[in-house]
């Protein structure tokens, strides 16, 4: 095999390289100032919940209304992925803080239609309609205060 002996050009090398760090200079800048991030504007909540989440013996996971302390629904094992999913990750960077869970989540429907789940332990919030209807729907069942059960 035969290879040729002429070095690649050079100019074309710098110049993926400067674009390369520019891309990476305008990105931290764009997190640390906050200028060219995207946010949608808050509407007023129409209701909200606030929940906490509790693993149990099962592999099912109490949501326990915190106003109550009363179990309003269990997501039985190997069901609700999506919602399991969100939650770990939250609860893995509580952890990763040092914050328990004695901090509820709020679950709130706004007027706009949205569907957000926050975390103030964490000044978090996450926007479920970004997910598709499928897993917002998921969490929206959460909102339901009929399923109330004893603890």
């Amino acid at each position: 095999m035969h290879m040729h002996d002429s070095p690649m050009p050079r100019a074309p090398l710098l110049a993926a390289g400067a674009l390369v760090a520019l891309a990476i200079v305008g990105s931290t800048w764009a997190r640390w100032t906050g200028i060219g991030r995207a946010e949608l504007p808050t509407s007023d909540a129409t209701a909200q919940r606030e929940l906490r989440f509790e693993d149990r013996s099962d592999g099912g996971v109490s949501v326990i209304d915190a106003a109550t302390g009363r179990i309003s629904q269990v997501l039985q094992p190997g069901h609700d992925g999506f919602i399991r999913a969100t939650l770990r990750t939250l609860a893995r960077e509580r952890k990763r803080r040092d914050i328990g869970a004695e901090v509820p989540f709020v679950l709130r429907t706004h007027a706009d239609g949205r569907l957000t789940l926050e975390d103030p332990a964490l000044n978090r919030r996450i926007d479920l309609e970004a997910f598709g209807p499928t897993n917002a729907g998921a969490f929206a069942r959460l909102m339901d205060t009929t399923q109330e059960s004893r603890p």
